[in-house]
């Protein structure tokens, strides 16, 4: 029996989410051509613009911090800045997000307008000889309206403007079928180096899980069984932060029935919770427009796409090229699987089903 006051973690922070582990397994390849994109900047050149590529929960934005604590720690002439573009996801929020970084202290909040924090950054980059190195998470935030456009060529073309300010940019995309088509003119700018992220085998999940168990619990308190377990439920999610929350679950579960391991039953009984990690995640990440696309979606559990078009345009009044954008949108994060069936009028019809229990979507989404 557990006595009351102990606890079967010895490390609770590695079943955090947000942990960043020192040891980043299977990721060696990915990391070796991403040091080689801004090697260039740590010698005073313009880094290789990336693109990394893979689903959620693969390690892409893990890959970026290792690799902004590295030139941390070698230089103080390249400053990496990571920008959540679900935070911000306007021209004018990147920049401010890059002032604040190289001053230290936020632009003066009476109406500052781009051009001037534009000035003041390429400036600094020019004048103190810096490089900028810029990682644009979940870049496809910027879609919208061809806001990555504006973001890109203001990066890309600040030497024009202001000769000496050195700036590299590394995407990253959860969503490769969203085919955004960049303005030519970026592209003869951007030109990015792919790095693609596959999901993580069973093998490799088993590793990293692995090795979070023996950092993060007490010996003794996972068998070889559980974690084993543990890894087939994390495959079958496509998501490693499953895995990660399933194990605090599991663990959080053996020490209420005062156990002193976890057993097959507690990761059999956290997983219904632990799967929809990923759907709060991804339900976090919607605007308001897809969110009644699902919400739609939800109210019927499977229907026609022409049928939930004409509700959704009812609505909101937006047109189909919107609503293809965010059926494929809701596709590509996993809330909706779309395939044909031969139904349709003209042959050929798509059909929308949820993911998840149509309950489940609704209650997290709210009234």
């Amino acid at each position: 029996m557990l006595l009351w006051e102990e606890t079967l973690f010895k490390d609770r922070d590695l079943f955090e989410l947000d942990h960043l582990p020192e040891h980043f397994l299977h990721r060696e390849s990915q990391m070796n051509s991403l040091k080689f994109c801004v090697r260039p900047a740590l010698q005073g050149a313009r880094p290789v613009n990336t693109l990394c590529l893979g689903p959620p929960g693969t390690g892409k934005t893990t890959a970026i911090f290792k690799l902004f604590e590295e030139i941390e720690a070698h230089s103080s002439k390249v400053i990496p800045v990571h920008i959540n573009c679900q935070m911000d996801s306007t021209r004018y929020a990147v920049f401010y997000q890059l002032y604040k970084k190289i001053f230290d202290h936020a632009p003066p909040s009476s109406g500052i307008s781009f051009k001037r924090i534009f000035e003041k950054v390429a400036l600094a980059c020019a004048d103190s000889d810096l490089v900028l190195v810029v990682a644009l998470d979940d870049i496809n935030y910027l879609f919208h309206e061809k806001e990555v456009d504006h973001v890109l060529y203001s990066l890309l073309r600040a030497h024009e403007t202001c000769p000496g300010a050195r700036m590299g940019v590394i995407g990253i995309l959860s969503e490769p079928t969203l085919n955004y088509v960049l303005d030519p003119r970026v592209v003869s700018v951007f030109q990015a180096e792919e790095v693609a992220f596959p999901l993580y085998t069973r093998t490799e999940l088993g590793d990293i899980l692995g090795r979070r168990v023996q950092m993060g619990f007490y010996p003794g308190v996972v068998d070889d069984g559980v974690l084993e377990k543990v890894a087939a439920l994390t495959e079958s999610s496509g998501d490693l932060r499953v895995g990660i929350d399933l194990l605090k679950r599991s663990g959080l579960s053996a020490e209420k029935r005062a156990s002193k391991t976890i057993s097959v039953q507690d990761v059999e009984t956290s997983f219904e919770r632990s799967r929809l990690v990923h759907l709060t995640y991804a339900l976090k990440s919607l605007k308001e427009d897809e969110q009644k696309v699902l919400r739609l979606a939800a109210e019927q559990e499977s229907c026609r796409a022409g049928d939930l078009f004409s509700r959704f345009h009812e609505q909101t009044g937006a047109g189909y090229t919107r609503f293809h954008e965010i059926l494929n949108k809701l596709d590509a994060v996993r809330l909706i699987n779309t395939d044909f069936s031969g139904a349709g009028e003209r042959g050929r019809s798509r059909v929308v089903r949820l993911r998840y229990d149509p309950d489940e979507i609704l209650s997290r989404m709210g009234p």
